[in-house]
């Protein structure tokens, strides 16, 4: 992992919007997010790896620009480190659901979770949508008190896992 430390012997990453140049260094974060937590993303790690490299470049592609959707990383120069994505609740004009939030390991605890969180909300702002909602697994403390510490509160709203009906996941929900 290529790391960015500042003045302060403080590991930085930048925070942007993917670029479609992006497409090969994000299938390779993909397939780390899959391995590290395999019940937080809607696919398996055997059907990522599978997904041809064109078909990863065309939805980095189509999440670079626009208001509908977008997907920003965490890159301090190399690997990246971070990811987060946004797209328009189908029903909510101004809501902004937060999907794919992964931070690597070594990066967890640095501040790097809201960073992403707070470009996403930019975003959200930019495209006139106030709010963002996400959800989280119920008995996934630990993502669940990381989101509160960047201002999530729980919504009360509990939905069934996208893929596994066994789980519930619980929404929660802040300004953008």
């Amino acid at each position: 992992m290529t790391s960015a430390i500042d003045g302060t012997g403080t590991l930085r990453a930048d925070v942007r919007r993917v670029e479609p140049t992006d497409a090969a260094r994000m299938r390779a974060l993909r397939l780390e997010m899959l391995a590290d937590a395999p019940l937080a993303f809607l696919e398996t790690i055997a059907e990522a790896a599978a997904r041809p490299h064109a078909e990863y470049a065309a939805r980095i592609a189509q999440v670079s620009a626009g208001t509908h959707t977008a997907q920003f990383v965490a890159d301090p120069g190399g690997r990246l480190v971070g990811h987060a994505g946004g797209v328009a609740h189908p029903t909510e004009l101004a809501v902004t659901v937060v999907y794919a939030v992964y931070v690597t390991p070594t990066w967890r605890g640095t501040g790097l979770l809201g960073d992403l969180i707070e470009a996403v909300g930019a975003w959200s702002r930019d495209c006139g949508r106030r709010e963002l909602m996400l959800e989280v697994v119920v008995g996934n403390d630990r993502a669940f008190r990381a989101y509160q510490r960047i201002g999530f509160a729980d919504t009360g709203v509990r939905v069934p896992h996208p893929t596994v009906p066994a789980l519930r996941e619980l929404q929660m929900r802040r300004r953008a």
